[in-house]
C-alpha cells in the first residue's frame, strides 16, 4: 500500500480520487468504484501498491503489440481491479474482486520486478491482465525501477485515463496498447459503464504529447460494435487522428464475464474489417484470437505489400524486415520500434 498520487481532500474526512473520469468522491473507510483505492484516515491509498495477483512471462505479441520489440518475451504482471464494468470481460476475476478482496498474490517490489526482468534478458515489464489506471502508481514506479535497468515499459489499457494522470502515466510508458472498444459513446455507457471521449482524449494524447509507441485494438462483439457505418467511423478517426501508420488489431470476441451472448465472431466480421479498415487508409490491420488466419496476424510493407514479419500463434520471425526497420524489399520504413 502506497498513498496515491492523484486525490485532493473534500469535506468531511471524504476524499475526491483524479486518476480517471469518475472522479470518485470517497468517504472515510470505502473504496473507489475501481476497488483498489481506499480512504484511510482522510488519505487516498493506492492499496494493490506492490501486490501483483498476476506475473507471467508472456510474448508481447500477447499484448497485443505487432510493432514493438516483436517476438520477444515479457514479464508481464497485474494487479485487482478495473475502472469499467464491461460485461464481457475476458479477465472478470481480477478486474471485478469485489469489497472483501482488495490485494491478491505476493508483494513485489518495483526495484525486485526490474532486477527479474533484466537478469532474465527480458526487455520489457507489461502493465497489463487488469487496468493499470487502477494501479497507476505502482505501475510508474515499476516504470522508474526499469528504466534504470535498461528496460522498458509497457501498457495494456483501456485509456481511461483524467487529464491528471494520463500526463506521467504515458509519458513513462514506452509502448502502449489501448482498447477502443467502440465508437459509440452508448456502447460505453450501456455496456462498460463509462464515457466514449476521454478514450479518445487518451489516444490523442498519447500520440500528439508523448514518444509512447502506440497501437490500438477493438474487441468486435456481433450486433453490437460491428456495423459498417460504426468501422468506417472508428477506423477513419484512427487513420485521421493517429496517423495511417498506427496498427490496429480487430480482435474475436468470445461469451465472457457476465456477457454468454452472442455467439463469438464470425470470421466474415473480422475479414469485412479489415478490408474497411484498409479502405479508410490505414496500412497496418490485424485480426486476432482466431485461429488458420495467419495473413491476418503477418505485418507487411506498407509501400510494396511485401511480408515483413510472419506470425503463427504469438511466434514471430522477422523474413522481410532489415536491420533499420525497414522492408529488404523496396526499402520503405516501416512504422514501429524493432530493436
Amino acid at each position: 500500500m502506497k498513498t496515491a498520487r492523484f486525490w485532493h481532500a473534500a469535506a468531511d474526512g471524504a476524499v475526491q480520487c483524479e486518476a480517471c473520469p469518475h472522479r470518485c468522491r470517497i468517504a472515510e473507510g470505502r473504496r473507489s468504484r475501481c476497488s483498489g483505492r481506499v480512504n484511510r484516515g482522510g488519505v487516498l491509498m493506492a492499496e494493490t501498491w506492490g501486490w501483483p495477483a498476476a506475473m507471467a512471462v508472456d510474448p508481447i505479441e500477447k499484448k497485443p503489440l505487432n510493432h514493438f520489440l516483436p517476438g520477444s518475451q515479457v514479464l508481464s504482471l497485474g494487479t485487482l481491479g478495473c475502472n469499467l464494468a464491461c460485461r464481457f470481460c475476458q479477465n472478470w476475476d481480477l478486474s471485478h474482486p469485489g469489497e472483501e478482496r482488495a490485494v491478491s498474490g505476493n508483494p513485489a517490489l518495483p526495484e525486485a520486478v526490474a532486477q527479474t526482468a533484466a537478469r532474465g534478458g527480458l526487455p520489457a515489464v507489461a502493465a497489463t491482465y487488469n487496468e493499470p489506471a487502477v494501479w497507476a502508481e505502482y505501475a510508474l514506479d515499476l516504470a522508474d525501477a526499469c528504466h534504470a535497468k535498461g528496460v522498458r515499459m509497457v501498457a495494456v489499457t483501456a485509456g481511461y485515463f483524467a487529464p491528471e494522470s494520463r500526463g506521467e502515466f504515458f509519458h513513462k510508458m514506452d509502448a502502449a496498447n489501448v482498447d477502443l472498444k467502440s465508437f459509440r459513446d452508448e456502447f460505453y455507457r450501456r455496456q462498460c459503464g463509462a464515457r466514449l471521449a476521454p478514450v479518445l482524449e487518451t489516444l490523442e494524447f498519447i500520440r500528439k504529447e508523448t514518444s509512447c509507441w502506440l497501437e490500438v485494438t477493438t474487441l468486435l462483439i456481433p450486433g453490437l460494435n460491428d456495423s459498417d457505418e460504426e468501422l468506417d467511423g472508428l477506423t477513419a478517426w484512427v487513420a485521421g487522428h493517429l496517423g495511417a501508420g498506427t496498427p490496429l488489431h480487430f480482435s474475436a470476441y468470445h461469451p465472457a464475464g457476465e456477457m454468454r451472448e452472442p455467439a463469438a465472431t464470425p470470421l466474415a466480421t473480422l475479414g469485412r474489417a479489415r478490408d474497411r479498415a484498409k479502405r479508410n487508409g490505414l496500412r497496418h490491420v490485424y485480426a486476432g484470437n482466431v485461429r488458420g488466419k495467419p495473413e491476418w496476424t503477418a505485418t507487411h510493407c506498407g509501400a510494396c505489400g511485401a511480408q515483413l514479419i510472419e506470425r503463427e500463434g504469438f511466434g514471430a520471425e522477422k523474413t522481410g524486415l532489415d536491420e533499420k526497420g525497414g522492408c529488404a524489399a523496396c526499402g520503405e520504413a516501416c512504422e514501429g520500434i524493432w530493436q
